[in-house]
């Protein structure tokens, strides 16, 4: 393949959870500081790189598709990149099947990018899914650039192997970042504007390390020492595992004030023998209990989780055992997906395999289920104040949405003595709920 001249302008596209989102964040940082530039809405990039997700069923033929996306109409292509869970899990068959592709890296590789661009521009195709003892999080440049919401991953990887899912095989052992190293990623991210951070790890709340004094902590530690740097105003965490919900954190949600009123704990189903059958280690009774204690210290606390239908050999006794749990939590969100055998997990060769029309009729009877606790849990905070931090523009002139501290999304309009700006955190009314959705009455900005 011949050289290609060195790209001016690139694209990262990434599809899936926070996590990579945060990661195609730092991979943007790292082709900056490579001398690339974003290129603008709309127009051809000479470097697109995608950041995909193996979590959901055909994730590798979505990638598929978005490289023939990629065509210019003289046939030519961009430099392509498939970056994340799927390269891990299916690198090779990529670059067999698409040959526009010159570069595929992992989740735990993609520090790595640089010298990769190098190779291909040199006419090579390359394959990094490595995943090496060193930390990545080294190699990346600092960052200097936010929102006033950024997310900070803290923690990666899992031991737990859910017979489901396919992270244990893409994204490693779980390790957790050191707390110098966190620490001084949150002061740089408040210095360049962050008012919030969201702690991300695929089971964030397993986070361990040792403070400045050398102290073993855990999650909650880190929280209470983030808490001390004055210009951050908020915190947050997620995904969360049952198995790691400590008693300090817990007591950190009635402790730390700039700890959020939100917790997503996923579940996954409310049946014990689909639950051991997903080697989830806890029943439908332990996780209400341990929600029962975490509202006992919090109880404004909003709750969100995660649910599979149609895992194999669910029977409909089984599902009405999920809608139980979710009619006796009271969720304020959730995310509810039909289960996809994934290769190489376990639960892809068990029997009783639901079938496609059984898991879709679930799915939209669970859906309805959480809808309408949503809609409860967000009429229920109708009429009462709350501060809303502005994360964009609306869709009309004036109009502003925002994230209510339970992670609602709130929409309200300026007023004729006063302006809110993106960045800012005001103070809010909220006047009108949807399932999905507040209307509120801006009352006035927040004081620093």
């Amino acid at each position: 393949m011949p050289a290609t001249p060195p790209p001016q302008t690139y694209r990262v596209k990434s599809f899936g959870c926070q996590m990579n989102v945060y990661d195609g964040e730092r991979m943007a940082e790292l082709l900056g500081a490579q001398g690339l530039t974003a290129a603008d809405e709309g127009a051809e990039a000479d470097l697109v790189v995608l950041n995909t997700c193996h979590i959901r069923e055909k994730a590798a033929e979505k990638v598929y598709s978005d490289i023939g996306r990629l065509r210019r109409e003289d046939g030519s292509s961009p430099l392509i990149a498939v970056a994340g869970c799927v390269a891990q899990a299916e690198g090779e068959e990529i670059m067999a099947r698409a040959p526009a592709v010159r570069m595929v890296v992992g989740p735990q590789a993609y520090h790595r990018l640089p010298e990769m661009l190098r190779a291909a521009q040199d006419g090579r195709r390359v394959t990094d899914t490595d995943m090496p003892a060193e930390t990545k999080f080294a190699a990346l440049p600092q960052r200097r650039r936010s929102g006033a919401s950024a997310f900070l991953t803290v923690q990666e990887g899992c031991d737990k192997f859910c017979t489901y899912c396919v992270v244990p095989y893409t994204r490693g052992a779980e390790t957790s970042r050191p707390f110098a190293d966190l620490i001084a990623e949150a002061e740089r991210l408040a210095e360049a504007g962050a008012l919030e951070i969201t702690l991300l790890g695929q089971n964030v709340n397993a986070w361990t390390g040792e403070d400045a004094k050398g102290r073993a902590i855990g999650l909650d530690g880190l929280i209470r020492a983030l808490a001390a740097l004055p210009a951050l105003r908020r915190i947050r965490y997620t995904t969360s595992h049952p198995n790691d919900m400590t008693q300090g954190l817990i007591a950190a949600h009635a402790e730390v004030d700039k700890l959020m009123p939100f917790l997503h704990l996923p579940v996954q189903a409310g049946s014990d023998r689909v639950l051991k059958a997903m080697n989830r280690s806890h029943t439908a009774e332990s996780y209400l209990r341990l929600l029962d204690r975490v509202r006992a210290v919090r109880p404004d606390i909003a709750l969100s989780g995660d649910f599979i239908v149609g895992f194999p050999g669910e029977t409909e006794a089984e599902f009405a055992e999920t809608l139980a749990l979710v009619e006796a939590t009271g969720y304020a969100q959730a995310f509810s997906f039909k289960y996809s055998p994934r290769p190489g997990t376990p639960a892809a060769t068990m029997d009783g395999q639901v079938a496609p029309e059984v898991m879709d009729e679930r799915l939209q009877r669970l859906q309805a289920a959480l809808q309408r606790s949503s809609l409860a849990f967000n009429q229920a905070s109708v009429g009462g104040p709350c501060e809303g931090l502005v994360g964009g523009r609306g869709r009309r002139e004036g109009q502003w949405p925002g994230k209510s501290p339970w992670l609602q999304s709130v929409h309200f309009a300026n007023e004729p003595w006063g302006e809110a700006r993106i960045g800012d955190l005001v103070r809010v009314t909220l006047v009108e709920a949807g399932p999905n959705s507040l209307h509120a009455r801006l009352l006035a900005p927040v004081a620093a």
